[in-house]
């Protein structure tokens, strides 16, 4: 006869040092905050307030809280219709699996942040002082445009447990204690604590790294970056096609036999890892046919239409016309490589599409469940006047569930309808190879080409290169994957706990 296991509910919070903010104490220290107006971060950081879902996903549970406190757009479905931050969509940095063994490090949880579109400001403690943190939490205490996640050790405050991550939700100056809304909820309440104590805390080494703890400002950017591209570690080759790019792509534009772009572009698409296609995405719209019909919200319409502006500036660069010009007319070989990488068939993208998001709208990710597509229909679609939009229709089934899925695909050519007609009839009116590749080569770190032997085509492209020289949707869009690449680059080499930098662009 087995025995069921009591397990463990909750923790006595040793106090002092701590007041559990549900206290009377605690109450009072609340209340005189607020009246201080330290408490301005509070109130968005408690509206989505979570629990860690795993023992060891601190780290996740404090960066989905404040991305999400924050309003920065995922870009990417979540579970049924909507676009949340969740631990499990964290796994840019890290595979989820390990981070659920081991916990996550200082250095990869910043680097998750960078990757989530973040602006990011982080400190390790022999980096900073007692003062500037102090500083850094009256700032965000007295707004609600940034926040602050600590990562920490818990015996300083007699608690039970090794390192741990939360947010900071508030400022008692007169005191001089911050409050911490511990994520493991499960085990503590939220807290107040000395900030001197909560520094002594940050102030110890992390032995899997070998690197001191320490804090993180985290505020929105300018705008939710990855309009249209994203990068990708999900398949397994993201090491080897990051491999490529920054370390092979140098070396290889350094022969001698480089000595116009067209040959630039055959020495680094000849030797592009078969696949790459997996490696960066384009973010598609994907809905319930019954949540939209032919009809777009004005939230639909409004990312579409940037989504077609960056399209459309890809299309416009220079670059692009040399890319475009290759790829016409590169022998059969290259040109069937890179169609297997990245397929420009419109139809059977979209049913692959419409699978994935019908998998996303089910909460069924990933599950060995998988939805098949029966059937889709391109379709170009204009209402009140409006430009016409691209619509992917498509009907996939799962045993004997059916499902009515769209997508919505950025277009930059004129009205067509590809309804049973063949797939070479709809290619070039969503993101295909040669805009891909153009946004790649544009993300690539221009240091890349600097190898280049011939001085006039150096020099030309570097002109076809240069972000200045863009427009500024898209410059943000090439610095977003610029950045993304980097920090990819950097969690191959093992290097995030090192360099805690954002990336230089």
């Amino acid at each position: 006869m087995k025995m069921a296991m009591a397990g463990l509910y909750k923790r006595v919070l040793p106090s002092p040092p701590a007041v559990d903010f549900a206290s009377s104490e605690g109450k009072q220290l609340f209340i005189e905050a607020i009246q201080n107006g330290t408490m301005e971060g509070f109130y968005r950081l408690i509206s989505y307030f979570q629990t860690q879902s795993e023992p060891a996903y601190c780290g996740l549970a404090s960066l989905a809280m404040v991305l999400n406190s924050l309003a920065i757009d995922p870009g990417r479905k979540w579970k049924g219709p909507w676009r949340w931050f969740d631990e499990s969509m964290l796994d840019c940095c890290e595979p989820l699996e390990k981070v659920k063994e081991k916990g996550i490090t200082f250095g990869k949880v910043v680097c998750l942040a960078h990757c989530a579109g973040a602006k990011v400001e982080a400190f390790r403690t022999n980096q900073s002082s007692l003062d500037d943190f102090r500083n850094f939490i009256l700032r965000c205490s007295t707004s609600d445009d940034c926040h602050i996640i600590s990562s920490y050790h818990r015996s300083t405050f007699k608690q039970t447990g090794t390192g741990h991550f939360s947010p900071i939700g508030g400022y008692h100056a007169g005191r001089d204690m911050a409050l911490i809304l511990d994520v493991a909820r499960f085990k503590y309440p939220p807290h107040w604590v000395p900030v001197t104590l909560l520094w002594e805390a940050m102030n110890k080494v992390d032995e899997a790294t070998g690197q001191h703890r320490g804090f993180m400002l985290i505020s929105r950017p300018h705008r939710d970056p990855g309009l249209l591209y994203t990068l990708s570690c999900k398949h397994e080759s993201w090491v080897k096609v990051a491999k490529y790019l920054m370390d092979d792509v140098p070396n290889l534009v350094k022969s001698d036999d480089v000595k116009d772009v067209h040959k630039v572009l055959s020495v680094v698409f000849s030797s592009l890892p078969s696949n790459f296609g997996e490696f960066i995405k384009w973010i598609a719209e994907v809905r319930r046919r019954e949540d939209g019909g032919q009809n777009l919200s004005q939230e639909e319409r409004g990312r579409l239409s940037l989504k077609e502006e960056v399209l459309k500036q890809i299309q416009e660069t220079g670059l692009f016309k040399h890319v475009d010009g290759f790829l016409s007319s590169a022998n059969s070989c290259c040109r069937n490589a890179l169609a297997s990488s990245h397929e420009n068939s419109l139809p059977d993208t979209a049913a692959r599409v419409c699978c994935q998001g019908a998998e996303l709208l089910t909460g069924k990710f990933g599950s060995s469940k998988r939805y098949c597509c029966r059937e889709t229909c391109v379709m170009s679609l204009k209402a009140n006047g409006d430009k016409p939009i691209t619509l992917v229709s498509g009907t996939v089934v799962n045993g004997n569930s059916e499902l009515g899925v769209d997508v919505l695909v950025p277009s930059c050519s004129e009205k067509q309808n590809c309804c049973g007609s063949s797939p070479t009839s709809c290619i070039g009116i969503y993101p295909a190879s040669n805009d891909v590749l153009t946004a790649l080569l544009l993300a690539l770190p221009p240091e890349t080409w600097s190898g280049i032997k011939d001085e006039k085509l150096l020099c030309e492209m570097y002109s076809l290169i240069l972000t200045k020289n863009l427009p500024v949707l898209l410059q943000e869009e090439v610095l977003h994957l610029r950045r993304q690449l980097h920090l990819l680059k950097k969690c191959q080499e093992n290097k995030v706990d090192e360099d805690l930098g954002a990336p230089s662009c």
